[in-house]
């Protein structure tokens, strides 16, 4: 289970449509990723493990992004 925090943070860009600080956040976890990947001297399993859980949780938000803005036709009536 991802943590809680990143739940909130990713949902609180998503709703602000801040796809660059989504992409960063993502971008920093692929490095963190490789980093822990190369590491030696210590079981780095569960470190791995929640930055690929973070990771699944940005790109959730990251595809909500893409999805197509349905807009609401003009009231002619108006």
């Amino acid at each position: 289970m991802p943590s809680a925090t990143i739940e909130l943070i990713v949902s609180a860009y998503v709703r602000l449509k801040n796809r660059r600080a989504l992409d960063d956040m993502r971008d920093l976890r692929h490095e963190l990723l490789k980093d822990l990947q190369a590491a030696s001297g210590f079981d780095s399993r569960r470190a791995l493990e929640e930055v690929r859980k973070d990771l699944r949780v940005i790109e959730q938000g990251l595809a909500q992004l893409r999805l197509p803005q349905v807009t609401l036709p003009e009231n002619e009536w108006r």
